[in-house]
């Protein structure tokens, strides 16, 4: 049985490599039939997944969506975008105009192959690091603590907060040789003190216990893809228990309009999705529905002005619509959860210095004893610099106070940490409100003690 298992899943691949060399894929880009937008056109054999390679190319290259059309019923796929770059202009950048091409062209090799799991990884650079558990006040201060008395060093992470979960994918190296972490005793030693801060000390009833493990095979799924399905697996799409009306959330959230019908004459659902445009909506809804097992059959995207207009016609893989009313709320429930999950609440706060062990650590306790809470953040090193965006509001929800800012600028420099797109209005959050605290406020506690703390 296992014989003809494998043989038949080796058939299916060399017959799609059949298919795609018999039919290449064609990518034609335009910057002349629009005044305004660069129209890219891709045209190939059809294949589970193929929607989300193209919106993922496009994403990494921070292009923005305006528009798109996307037809895939059938054995062949047909996309239509119109994009500009991050200044609104027509994209013009050969370089960037031929990776898209090799990218999405008959060169390109890649396949899309989404897996989950949680814990630690090795790579000959660096230690991946995946987290998930509930959030709590100075979470992410505690796991930083650990990993720099590890004599580990965060080189790039993305974590985000939602609805009371907390996700993090961290790529750690080892301070003394600068590459991953191989030794088993030193990774089991990891997981089992990140472990035991995600759990605060004690297990809890009402919360999902985090699951760490520990691999020597690198996953390669991107990290905002693994934050998606670290945050789904905690099941962070669950009823909203916090809600003050239809359209907003406790923490001051406008909640996407989302709706899911089916058209039985056709055996389509139709999803339609209303919602403020940000950058990466596009992927963050793709990837949900693909992620889920849906086929997008046909699709129109409409994101020119400030609200985003999402269609999408979909099936499951076996040809069927959405079966049943639990069904259809698990999808809208699943698709809000999505578009709010990459939603930056707070004033951007940009640091850009020296790279060093424990610097993550060091600004994360400064903003804690500063009473503020970063509702998300990216921590990036290029060439010896650390470049860091945090998210950050006050810990009482209130408008963060500019005296605070100052102060905090103050410590760690003026000229290396910058505010970034004005003063947010928060509206207060009740004190029953367990949202937004991963970088929550906590003093006179230790960092080595792991004692309980409770949001």
């Amino acid at each position: 049985m296992d014989v003809c298992l494998s043989y038949s899943y080796h058939m299916d691949d060399e017959i799609a490599k059949f298919i795609r060399r018999v039919n290449p894929p064609r990518v034609v880009i335009d910057n002349e039939v629009c005044n305004n937008v660069t129209v890219i056109k891709v045209d190939s054999a059809n294949k589970h997944g193929i929607l989300l390679e193209v919106v993922q190319v496009l994403t990494d290259l921070n292009l923005t969506i305006k528009k798109a059309y996307i037809s895939s019923d059938g054995g062949w796929f047909m996309d239509v975008f119109n994009v500009t770059d991050q200044d609104g202009n027509k994209v013009t950048d050969e370089i960037v105009l031929g990776y898209i091409r090799k990218s999405l062209g008959p060169d390109d090799s890649s396949c899309y192959s989404p897996r989950s799991t949680i814990g630690v990884k090795q790579s000959v650079d660096f230690t991946v690091i995946e987290l998930t558990g509930t959030d709590r006040p100075g979470l992410l201060s505690e796991l930083c603590a650990v990993l720099t008395d590890l004599q580990c060093n965060v080189v790039n992470a993305e974590i985000w907060t939602h609805r009371a979960k907390a996700a993090a994918v961290l790529q750690v190296t080892d301070e003394e040789t600068c590459s991953a972490v191989t030794d088993p005793e030193r990774l089991s030693q990891i997981r089992k003190l990140l472990g035991y801060v995600l759990t605060g000390g004690s297990r809890s009833r009402r919360s999902r216990e985090p699951k760490t493990t520990v691999s020597s095979s690198l996953d390669e799924t991107y990290a905002d893809r693994k934050l998606h399905q670290l945050m789904f697996a905690d099941r962070d799409y669950d009823e909203w228990e916090n809600s003050v009306g239809d359209d907003e959330d406790k923490s001051g959230r406008v909640i996407p309009d989302v709706d899911v019908s089916n058209l039985h004459d056709l055996d389509y659902s139709v999803v339609m999705i209303r919602c403020k445009d940000r950058p990466k909506l596009l992927f963050d809804t793709v990837f949900t529905l693909t992620d889920m097992k849906y086929v997008v059959s046909h699709a129109s995207i409409d994101a020119e002005g400030p609200e985003a207009y999402q269609e999408y016609y979909i099936r499951h893989t076996d040809g069927s619509p959405v079966k049943s009313e639990a069904e259809r709320q698990r999808v809208i429930k699943c698709l809000k959860a999505a578009i709010q999950r990459r939603v930056s609440e707070g004033l951007k706060l940009e640091l850009c210095t020296s790279d060093r062990v424990g610097l993550l650590s060091d600004v994360t306790r400064i903003f804690r004893e500063n009473s503020l809470t970063v509702t998300r953040a990216e921590v990036k090193t290029k060439g010896g610099k650390a470049l860091n965006t945090f998210y950050v509001k006050d810990a009482s929800g209130y408008q963060v106070d500019a005296k605070t800012i100052d102060s905090i600028r103050q410590v760690i420099g003026q000229t290396i940490l910058q505010v970034k797109g004005g003063n947010t209005v928060l509206k207060p959050s009740s004190q029953e409100s367990q949202t937004g605290f991963l970088f929550g406020v906590f003093k006179s506690r230790s960092f080595v003690n792991f004692g309980l703390i409770r949001s």
